[in-house]
């Protein structure tokens, strides 16, 4: 797994994965066979490529032994760039990207020890963009600051720092993420567990460090968000690689 503010991109082994609904967009790929998304309000699309909506509650089965999963920021410069790149919508799940044939003969490639480039190359090639970013730059600089958070960062003092009310900017963080700002801010909490993890951390410090008021307390937030535990997740050999830029506050 590799981790970037706004991106997180997971390579490797099927996982069986239980309903969920994320909480930014997700990109997923059947790096060896079709994959078959079933929202839970009906229906069923088959592919190899799909790109699922934030809050769109779904059960993803896999049909080979590899998947990869890219993990954007709603609203931002590579979300919409790749909503762009695929051919056929149905109720926010967007299949079959343009680059499919291309991103699926590279994805094969990803391994825990490959070169960081070519990990955001292939990034680049299916989003467009080499960096996350927002239209309004008030939205960028609230989701750096919810990424790169030292404590809990309830609504109120952030709009305060944006020169705002706490209505407006609500307001404005849901047009422009198309999520809700406490969904975002979960996201940020996994984002800094993760980090935790990534610096050989337990579960229970990587709980502590993403502000969960418990491990059991991240794990119900995890599985609801992915569809896993992440102690089944760890149990692949997971290898996490935090590239956050050099200005986010590391984990101690």
């Amino acid at each position: 797994m590799w981790l970037w503010p706004g991106r997180a991109l997971y390579a490797g082994p099927s996982l069986r994965l239980g309903p969920h609904s994320g909480a930014v967009a997700c990109l997923a790929v059947g790096v060896d066979a079709p994959f078959t998304v079933q929202p839970l309000t009906g229906g069923e699309l088959r592919a190899r490529t799909a790109l699922i909506a934030p809050r769109v509650r779904h059960q993803l089965t896999t049909s080979g032994d590899h998947m990869l999963f890219l993990y954007l920021e709603p609203g931002s410069a590579d979300d919409r760039a790749c909503r762009t790149s695929f051919t056929t919508n149905q109720d926010q799940i967007l299949v079959e990207h343009r680059h499919e044939h291309d991103l699926l003969t590279d994805a094969a490639r990803l391994s825990p020890h490959i070169p960081v480039p070519q990990v955001t190359a292939w990034i680049t090639k299916a989003t467009g963009h080499t960096r996350t970013s927002y239209p309004d730059p008030r939205i960028t600089a609230a989701t750096r600051r919810l990424i790169d958070a030292r404590q809990p960062l309830p609504a109120a003092p952030l709009a305060t720092e944006l020169g705002m009310s706490e209505s407006r900017f609500l307001r404005l963080f849901r047009d422009g993420t198309q999520t809700s700002y406490r969904r975002f801010r979960l996201w940020a909490q996994m984002h800094r567990a993760a980090r935790s993890l990534a610096a050989g951390h337990n579960l229970t410090r990587a709980a502590a460090d993403g502000y969960f008021a418990s491990p059991s307390h991240l794990s119900t937030a995890f599985h609801a968000m992915f569809g896993l535990t992440p102690t089944a997740l760890l149990s692949q050999n997971l290898t996490i690689h935090c590239l956050d830029d050099p200005s986010l506050d590391a984990i101690p």
